[in-house]
């Protein structure tokens, strides 16, 4: 089959051609940015999940509904390496430009781009990456304490005020919260609670790894009654079908009943996963309908594709412990794993492996569940580390 035609899409953050079971997530979070708009009361909405469920492409999908529904939306990724503010600040001018343009907003927005000088300006020398235009002169006492907890306060309530006066809402789409330092966490908190307190349209949608609700709860203990935390999961088999079928049928291509049946079953129904197997079974057929065998070649492909890009970025991340504490947990299973367990396996104390767990969760490669647990956040990681690093470790 020719694959120009391919209609699968396995790319990080690459929009699948059919977002399936997504549904009613979407209407949920129309439903909060809609009533935040209109000065009434909802929660902001984080997204939590393992790798390859589609948050991040369902994030993006988000971002666009609300910026057609006319919402002034901003989209950043929290890298482990750069400050929130960092992140925020051009992107926040971006939308107040924009803003300024409103004529009933015009006022508000340049008194917003005055704070945003003064908050760039003031924490300059605490965070050396921000990097901004200055398109007014700071308004002396206007965020510019120095403070980021009562700075952030300022600039979000100022961005707030012009937003409600152009008659939209400013709704932060941000992606990767976990990476986000615990201080920094908190100072976004309390500037959304401020806002919400006041009926201003500022809203943020975010998504994160499955530790996320624990951090946002240490950042503010009362962050859990100003979210709602949504757990992205793997697709149902109906759901997952069609996700392979419906981008195949337009092109005039089916599936064999068995090679769907294999593809879901060596997918776990991720996302991800089935784009990578349906863009194989795709390449490995010659023509329509794909067959069990095109499926089961595709595996071999698709796996292979997978251990040179999505497995290994990760693994190459990680220390010779690190490695070794994985492999440990991949000896046992897909997890989780108490830690007790994970260390009798290694020849090692508890006490000995806590650092080394520490770090694997501040990479993001586990979480724990539990008190004591410890699982991937990778799905299928188990099996890559076995045959990266042999069946026996």
């Amino acid at each position: 089959m020719d694959p120009i035609r391919n209609p699968y899409a396995p790319g990080a953050g690459s929009q699948p051609p059919a977002l399936a079971g997504r549904d009613a997530i979407r209407e949920n979070v129309r439903i909060a940015i809609e009533r935040i708009r209109l000065g009434r009361t909802s929660k902001s909405v984080l997204m939590v999940g393992l790798r390859g469920v589609g948050k991040t492409v369902l994030l993006d999908r988000m971002r666009l509904d609300a910026e057609q529904a006319g919402h002034f939306a901003l989209r950043a990724e929290a890298p482990e390496v750069r400050s929130l503010p960092a992140l925020l600040a051009p992107q926040l001018r971006t939308v107040l430009l924009k803003l300024s343009r409103i004529e009933a907003a015009k006022d508000r927005a340049r008194r917003a781009l005055r704070a945003l000088a003064g908050f760039a300006s003031a924490l300059k020398m605490r965070f050396e990456d921000i990097e901004v235009g200055m398109d007014f002169e700071p308004e002396p006492g206007l965020a510019d304490n120095g403070d980021l907890e009562s700075d952030l306060q300022d600039l979000l309530e100022t961005v707030g005020e012009a937003a409600k006066a152009g008659g939209t809402s400013l709704v932060m789409f941000i992606d990767e919260l976990q990476y986000v330092e615990e201080e920094q966490l908190a100072s976004l908190v309390t500037a959304l609670h401020r806002t919400s307190q006041r009926g201003l349209p500022v809203a943020l949608v975010g998504a994160g790894l499955p530790q996320l609700p624990g951090l946002m709860g240490k950042a503010k203990s009362y962050a859990e009654r100003l979210f709602d935390f949504p757990v992205i999961g793997p697709l149902d088999d109906a759901d997952a079908r069609i996700a392979l079928v419906e981008p195949a049928r337009v092109e005039g291509v089916e599936f064999e009943d068995e090679a769907l049946r294999h593809i879901l079953d060596q997918t776990e129904g991720y996302p991800y996963f089935l784009q990578e197997w349906g863009k194989h079974s795709w390449d490995c057929a010659d023509a329509s309908p794909i067959t069990a065998e095109d499926a089961r070649q595709a595996t071999v492909t698709a796996t292979a594709a997978l251990d040179a890009s999505f497995f290994r970025v990760r693994f190459d991340r990680l220390t010779p412990l690190e490695k070794r504490y994985l492999r440990g947990m991949a000896t046992l299973g897909p997890g989780p794993h108490r830690s007790g367990d994970i260390a009798q396996q290694l020849g090692r104390e508890v006490q000995s492996l806590a650092p080394t767990r520490g770090n694997l969760i501040r990479k993001g490669m586990v979480w724990s569940p539990s008190h004591g647990d410890t699982a991937f956040t990778v799905p299928l990681f188990d099996q890559y580390l076995k045959r990266v690093m042999g069946r026996d470790g």
